[in-house]
Formats: C-alpha cells, structure tokens, sequence
C-alpha cells in the first residue's frame, strides 16, 4: 500500500501528508525543538513543522526530494537542514540527540506519479522501483529470482495468496521474453488473480512486494526505530504513519514488545521499557478520507521516550517476514 498524500499543495511545494494534524498535535508544542524528519519527501511535515518554530533535519534518498528540501533550505535558512540518505542511519545523519523524529513509511505520491519510477501498475514505465535510483531493481528480482525465491518473496512482502502461481506464469513469460515495463507485468498478473468488482487492482500486492524488496522497507525499518530510540532524550517523541499491516505489526511490537510475548515465550520482564505513553494508534477522520480516500489505510503510533537505556538492534519478535531478512536482491 502507498504513502498517501492529498491533492492540495503544501507551502512547501510538496503535497500535504496524510494525518499531519494529528501528528503535529502529538508532537505539540514544536517551538524552538529539534525534530528529524526521517521521510521528508516532497517536505510536508518538515514545511509544517518549520512554520510552527521548529529546527528540522531533514533525510532522503530519493534524489528528487532534494529540490524541495532547497525550497525549504531557501525559506528557513537558520531552522532548516536537509542531508541525504537512508533514515536508519539519521543517528549519524543528524548528530546529537532530537527532540522527536517523525517517520511516514512507504512510496510517496510523487514517485507513484511519475511513470518513469516505475512504482505504479497504472502508468506505463520501466519496471524500476529503486526510492535512491541505485542497486538492482524490480526488473532484476523478476527476472531472475528463481521461481520458488519469486513465490516466497511474493507471498511473505506482499501477502499474494496466489504468490505460487503468480510467480510460475513470471518465470513462463520472461522465458520468452525479458519482463521489462510495469503494464507488461501488470497485465500478467492480472491474467492469473482475478478479483471481484470492487477489489484491488490483481497487481497491488505483488507490486507492493517488490517495492520493498527493491528497497530493503522492512529492515530499513527497523534500523530507523531503533536510530530513532538511541537519538531521542528521556520525553523525546517517536510518530510513525504506515500504510499496512506488515509495517504496522513491526512498528507495533516495537513499541511495546510484551504485546507480542506469549506464555510460552514472555517477554524479558527484567529489561525497563525504552518506551513510555505508547498512544493508541491513530487513523485518519471522515474529513480527511473525503479529501483523500488513500488514507484510509494510514496508522500513526507514537511514543515517548522513557529513561532507560537504547536496545540493541534485534529483530526477533518484531514480526519482520523471513523472506525480507533474505539476500535476494543482491
């Protein structure tokens, strides 16, 4: 599922992201803070968080983002610095500690939009998918993962219940001939799930598998938590929006990892909680949603940080699907 953003403009140029009032409700007061804008995109969050006397740092890898952050960079020269790169690194990318870190997680309009992105199965375009525009991309996974690590990868990154034989009509066609455009492989898919009136689009979820595999999503994720966890001071705030279940669940156990525990499996009691005031998660209102209907599958958790010290980086428990842990697109 995409990164959704609404067809107003934003001061900053950009389009302005889904639940920002209520992000900017959880981070209150914003006065005279540091916050890091980890998926600063086309800069809605950062523009407003500038406007309400915030300093932001701001990180991307998408090259394009960079000529809103200028924008931004132009507007607030004292409050405002963008760097490029990947938001689990913002630790390093943006120094000492922060106030809050905002994270908004997925594919932004802006790329959806632009064909040549390749992210979108309703525009024409190479079959791309790379946010940074380096390394391999989608084309390199269909066409040459082997037909089970295809399946595997299908069914685990974008919960593709035909992922099987989806993956065996992949490996069919570009027997034939290389599968190099989106539509190509949109119509492919397309001939092998079938929908009902008012489903999704066939191709949604496979899409959506490949995007994070391309881009590493899942592990990128959970490398910026835990960043985010070692950067922010005792009452820093951590705001995370995501667009489906899967990142959802991470964010989730993440923030409280005695949610996931079980009895035959509890969790360390005798490890303090890095998180206090973990909020309920938040969607979107009916007023939003009429304005911008791909909302609808937006989440924000937030927490405040509590005393103890930063964790280690792990993985277990998180919930992140096996096949994302995987050196497939290397």
């Amino acid at each position: 599922m995409a990164k959704s953003k609404s067809a107003a403009e934003h001061p900053s140029g950009g389009h302005v992201p889904v639940l920002l009032d209520e992000v900017m409700s959880v981070l209150a007061p914003l006065a005279g803070r540091k916050v890091l804008d980890g998926t600063f995109g086309g800069g809605g969050y950062s523009a407003a968080f500038l406007k309400a006397g915030a300093k932001v740092c701001g990180i991307d890898r998408d090259p394009v983002a960079a000529q809103f952050a200028a924008r931004l960079a132009a507007q607030y020269p004292q409050s405002f610095q963008f760097v490029a790169g990947t938001f689990s690194e913002l630790d390093r990318l943006c120094g000492t500690v922060a106030d809050a870190v905002v994270l908004d997680i997925g594919v932004s309009s802006m790329q959806l939009e632009t064909a040549a992105r390749g992210f979108s199965f309703m525009r024409d375009g190479p079959l791309d998918m790379r946010m940074s525009g380096a390394g391999p991309s989608a084309a390199d996974l269909v066409n040459k993962l082997p037909e089970r690590d295809l399946a595997d990868l299908l069914y685990g990154l974008g919960e593709e219940k035909r992922s099987r034989a989806v993956a065996k009509a992949i490996v069919a066609a570009r027997k034939q001939a290389p599968i190099t455009t989106t539509l190509a492989l949109a119509r492919l898919i397309a001939g092998v799930v079938h929908g009902k009136p008012g489903d999704i689009h066939p191709a949604t979820r496979s899409f959506q598998a490949l995007r994070i595999a391309v881009n590493a999503e899942f592990t990128e994720l959970v490398e910026g938590l835990f960043a985010a966890e070692r950067l922010l001071h005792e009452g820093g705030i951590l705001s995370v929006v995501t667009f489906h279940s899967l990142e959802d669940r991470i964010v989730k156990r993440f923030f409280r990892p005695d949610v996931s525990a079980s009895r035959h499996r509890p969790a360390k009691a005798e490890m303090p909680s890095a998180w206090s005031e973990v909020k309920k998660p938040v969607k979107a209102g009916e007023a939003e949603l009429a304005g911008n209907p791909r909302a609808r599958s937006a989440t924000l958790r937030s927490g405040r940080r509590s005393a103890a010290p930063a964790r280690p980086v792990a993985y277990a428990g998180l919930g992140v699907p096996e096949v994302a842990l995987r050196d497939l697109v290397r």
